[in-house]
């Protein structure tokens, strides 16, 4: 297992306790015995959704993030609550955020988008058989949909008009499943 590579925690602390987000600091003793410290940031996971409508054209929201400023456009998504099951959690966030509901669902992969400094992990998921319904977003919670197709979302990507990283990995998932290049 990667023995000459592995940090091992010798001891730890929480050193904030925030509603969402933890940071802990530990000592850690590298693979030369000398010991270190290493700051993170303790997430409780997400999900990811790529809603694939019949016609082939996706669902994306707009919605502005604080610490950057600015609106973004990304892939419905959410935060996992605590002993949720991710795909439980999926559909429970494409309802709550976009209204819609959707009868076929696959579970694509599991990508680490901040491995450095966080232990945040996205459950990335397709879902099929779209059906509108009422959005039930959180208080607080503001945002906008619409639905664009896989070229203009790729376009939008490679012209850095998204940058959110969950949102461009799951588009390359996306235009590769649509070309028939990848089967989930």
């Amino acid at each position: 297992m990667d023995l000459h590579l592995k940090e091992s925690r010798v001891t730890g602390e929480l050193v904030y306790d925030g509603h969402f987000l933890k940071v802990q600091r530990d000592t850690v003793r590298l693979p030369d015995g000398k010991n270190t410290t290493r700051e993170y940031i303790k997430h409780p996971g997400a999900v990811v959704i790529l809603p694939l409508f019949d016609d082939g054209t996706v669902l994306l929201e707009r919605q502005f993030r604080y610490p950057l400023d600015q609106v973004f456009i990304e892939f419905p998504a959410g935060k996992i609550d605590p002993n949720e099951d991710p795909l439980v959690c999926a559909k429970r966030e494409l309802q709550e955020e976009t209204g819609y509901s959707g009868t076929d669902w696959t579970f694509l992969c599991t990508i680490h988008n901040a491995i450095a400094y966080s232990n945040e992990h996205l459950d990335i998921y397709l879902a099929r058989g779209l059906t509108a319904g009422d959005s039930k977003l959180d208080d607080g919670e503001f945002l906008e949909t619409f639905r664009a197709s896989v070229a203009e979302v790729m376009t939008w990507v490679r012209e850095g008009k998204i940058t959110d990283v969950k949102t461009v990995i799951a588009a390359f998932w996306l235009e590769k499943i649509v070309t028939g290049q990848w089967t989930p």
